[in-house]
């Protein structure tokens, strides 16, 4: 398919404008974006276009019923001066799971592969040399089409846009802080919190903000039903070391299967380490915590790499982890997979997909 892509580029790029040694987290996006719809129950038109508006009928069922899933992952520059796209496979065989869970019609794997490096090869000027930064990926598939009765879309489009980015989280701050989440609900079972869609994030926004206002960075969200489990934070999946082992609440379809998840249980456990994936309640943690069990937490997402946690507020009391800092396990993790991503260790498993003539 991609052999008929169409390419129109830019006379001049908007690169040179860019403020490098100030870099935001997607404010600001790169020449091109990739296009292409779905019409009469096939993909078409496969392209390469100036980022720029698109044109929408405001009847557009997406606008009115959220018909729309996504995936983020990155590029990284690396000493070498190559360029290596992080696990875009695995963001392949997940956005197919959202595809099915939202009746969006699925893209092939080496379709959107080949639209992402292609993409990424047309704009590798943009992608940040500084250590921490990297170019951001955001692949999205959304409803096209003009109706107001509530069902599937007919028609949809797929684009793929790029930005330049900072470090997720402020790097003056030593470790993240969260607020434990027992009122509102991310997800519940039977619903979409194993998908990537745009309505697990709109329903987020207002406890995160409430989180903001009272000085915590992001949610860590418990479950829809008891409001006892721990699930997952807002940008990332979290993890605890108690008494020397690593748990991870278990996937039970209410929790992102998250890409750095899978790659932190991998490294891990070829580590030595013992890691146990299960359901382990809030109250669990605050003994482990009372009784200095808790030795770290952490958290593993695209954006947020592997993020330690020190603080925890939780019906108005707040667990300390680890002095606020960074411990040993959640360091380790975080040089392993930002040696991986920028080329200075070994890939076993081949999870980076370097691309060619990148020199």
């Amino acid at each position: 398919m991609l052999s008929a892509l169409e390419l129109d580029l830019v006379p001049r790029s908007r690169r040179e404008d860019v403020d490098f040694d100030n870099l935001g987290f997607g404010n600001v996006f790169c020449d091109h974006m990739f296009s292409m719809e779905w019409e009469d129950g096939e993909w078409r038109r496969p392209r390469i276009v100036p980022y720029g508006p698109i044109a929408m009928e405001p009847g557009n069922a997406t606008l009115h019923y959220g018909q729309a899933v996504f995936e983020g992952m990155k590029a990284f520059r690396g000493g070498d001066g190559r360029v290596r796209i992080f696990r875009p496979d695995m963001n392949a065989r997940r956005l197919e799971v959202s595809c099915d869970r939202l009746c969006v019609p699925r893209v092939d794997p080496e379709v959107f592969l080949g639209a992402v490096e292609r993409l990424v090869a047309v704009d590798r000027a943009w992608i940040p040399a500084r250590r921490g930064e990297s170019l951001y990926i955001r692949p999205v598939i959304f409803g096209n089409e003009a109706h107001m009765e509530v069902r599937p879309s007919r028609a949809f489009r797929m684009l793929v846009i790029t930005c330049p980015v900072r470090s997720y989280f402020d790097e003056s701050m030593p470790a993240v802080t969260l607020k434990v989440e027992d009122t509102y609900t991310r997800a519940a079972p039977g619903g979409t919190g194993a998908a990537k869609t745009a309505g697990n994030y709109a329903g987020s926004l207002y406890p995160a903000e409430l989180a903001r206002r009272e000085g915590y960075m992001q949610v860590l969200w418990l479950d829809g039903v008891e409001h006892r489990y721990v699930e997952e934070v807002g940008a990332m999946n979290i993890f605890f070391r108690i008494d020397g082992h690593i748990v991870t609440p278990e996937l039970r379809g209410t929790i992102l299967p998250g890409v750095t998840r899978d790659a932190a249980i991998t490294l891990l456990r070829e580590n030595g380490h013992e890691v146990v994936e299960r359901r382990i309640t809030i109250d669990e943690i605050v003994e482990a915590s009372k009784g200095g069990a808790l030795e770290e937490a952490f958290g593993a997402g695209t954006a947020a790499v592997i993020s330690p946690v020190g603080t925890m507020a939780y019906k108005g009391e707040e667990i300390r982890v680890n002095a606020n800092a960074s411990g040993p396990v959640t360091q380790w993790l975080y040089d392993r997979i930002t040696g991986i991503q920028l080329g200075e260790r070994d890939d076993p498993h081949g999870w980076c997909r370097v691309l060619p003539d990148s020199r």
